[in-house]
């Protein structure tokens, strides 16, 4: 069933290829699901001196010489009357002895020089808190390095790290993000009996006003909107919380929300012109509803992808190979330079395939978040009045009737009512576009605006009239009730 002014899709069996499966979040775990860690090795254990420090002690095969061991002259044998002893053998008992000092010298100096310093060592190598300064050669980690910190302590990621518009370290970004992102929690916590259910959604969301104002998708928080769940804003520093709806725009999935509370740390927006294939994005979010504020990396994949959500909408995102999971949707993506520039909608789900996470464009989000802000609703949209389903071909040959969309109420007052569009109608084709099923109607209401005029074809009672219709705004109009989402059905 389908309510034109709204958002679910229509009854009856479509026509269409299904789309893309785009994971939902909210899904709950399971074991094959479950993040895996490798689990931490004890590394090879070397011998340390009484400082901690490594020590290497050169091998006695192979010839090789004690490197503290003292030379020992070595003794001149006895003389023997039987027999004179020859030059030959001196020569070769002096050579012997030469090879013997110059190789202790040289077994020496090396231990020397390869031994630390041990007055200024007070660090133990084996335990790994040696850390190099130079951040190219030390190992990348999404907290940011502070020089005050302690040998082995963690650092505070929560230190204000200002934006510039200049390239940032990834540790940096991290820790600036994490106090502008929020993790988005939809939950009902009581059936219509008063028992407790179980029914939940987990996504991410982020800052962009200092008083509370939240970006996060529409799917996010859907339930919210239409089954009445209670939502709630988790913030880094722990605290959390309830947050109200602003508004929301099912077609692009976008969604502002607001929580009471000041000072919060609002993202930088960027933009999209000169986003290149290659760029380096990170994405921040709460992946599969449970391992809070985790930080991808990776990069721009594709340009300009039309994602097919469902039979009916497709939303332009671009692609990039950074991971994404459920409960990621609606985080931010950021560039290099600290700066949104995308927000996670969607990850194509597939068995063998990876590394397809998609993201709506800053740039065609901005008006829309703006305009919900404002208004609360997106204004401009075309409104009919009246609800549908589809009228698949199987039907039509077994009711004898035309292939579309059945009208099954129309709403008094509304632009279809005024166009003399009755109950029963079967619509079948709205401007110049055919229409086949609800869903086709939809995407044939999206090209035109609210004032904009046109005509539909019907099919009443086996005849064809051609109706003109001059379309409502959705949500300011007389059929504004009729407008907000109603609840899913079973």
């Amino acid at each position: 069933m389908y309510n034109d002014d709204e958002m679910s899709s229509g009854a009856g069996v479509g026509n269409g290829t299904p789309p893309a499966e785009i994971v939902p979040d909210g899904v709950q775990n399971s074991p094959e699901n479950s993040p895996y860690y490798e689990p931490w090795q004890q590394p090879v254990s070397r011998d340390t001196n009484s400082f901690g420090n490594e020590s290497y002690t050169p091998g006695f095969h192979n010839g090789a010489y004690n490197a503290y061991q003292k030379y020992q002259p070595v003794q001149p044998p006895k003389e023997k009357k039987r027999k004179k002893t020859t030059g030959g053998l001196l020569k070769a008992i002096c050579l012997i002895l030469v090879c013997m000092i110059a190789s202790g010298a040289a077994t020496y100096g090396v231990i020397q020089y390869s031994l630390p310093d041990l007055k200024n060592t007070n660090q133990s190598v084996i335990s790994g808190d040696n850390f190099q300064e130079d951040s190219a050669s030390a190992p990348s980690s999404f907290l940011s390095g502070n020089a005050e910190n302690s040998p082995g302590s963690t650092p505070d990621v929560s230190a204000n790290v200002a934006y510039t518009g200049a390239k940032m370290a990834p540790e940096n970004i991290y820790a600036m993000a994490v106090n502008q992102v929020v993790g988005v929690k939809s939950e009902r916590k009581t059936n219509v009996f008063g028992a407790p259910t179980s029914g939940a959604v987990s996504g991410s969301g982020f800052i962009i006003s200092s008083d509370g104002f939240i970006v996060t998708n529409y799917h996010v928080i859907s339930y919210a909107a239409e089954q009445g769940f209670t939502l709630t804003v988790m913030m880094h520093n722990g605290e959390s919380y309830p947050a109200k709806i602003i508004g929301y725009e099912p077609d692009n999935d976008l969604a502002v929300i607001k929580v009471d509370a000041t000072g919060l740390s609002a993202v930088n927006l960027g933009s999209n012109d000169t986003m290149k294939v290659g760029e380096e994005v990170y994405a921040i979010g709460n992946p599969l509803g449970e391992l809070d504020y985790t930080m991808t990396s990776g990069i721009v994949s594709a340009l300009d992808r039309l994602i097919q959500v469902d039979e009916s909408t497709s939303i332009n995102m671009f692609q990039m190979d950074a991971a994404v999971n459920q409960g990621n949707s609606g985080g931010p993506v950021y560039n290099s330079r600290g700066e949104v520039i995308g927000i996670v909608s969607a990850k194509y789900a597939s068995t063998g395939v990876e590394g397809l996470g998609f993201a709506i464009p800053i740039d065609d989000a901005r008006d829309i978040v703006d305009e919900l802000v404002t208004n609360g609703y997106i204004s401009g949209k075309p409104s009919m009045g009246i609800t549908v389903k589809t009228v698949t071909q199987q039907d039509a040959e077994y009711y004898n009737i035309a292939v579309g969309a059945y009208v099954i109420s129309v709403s008094r007052g509304s632009s279809a009512d005024k166009a003399g569009l009755k109950v029963g109608d079967i619509i079948v084709k709205l401007g110049d576009t055919e229409v086949v099923s609800a869903d086709t109607l939809k995407m044939a209401k999206k090209s035109f605006k609210a004032g904009s005029t046109t005509t539909m074809v019907v099919n009443r009672d086996g005849e064809e009239l051609t109706l003109e219709i001059t379309f409502d705004e959705e949500g300011v109009t007389s059929t504004a009730s009729e407008a907000a989402p109603q609840p899913i059905q079973p």
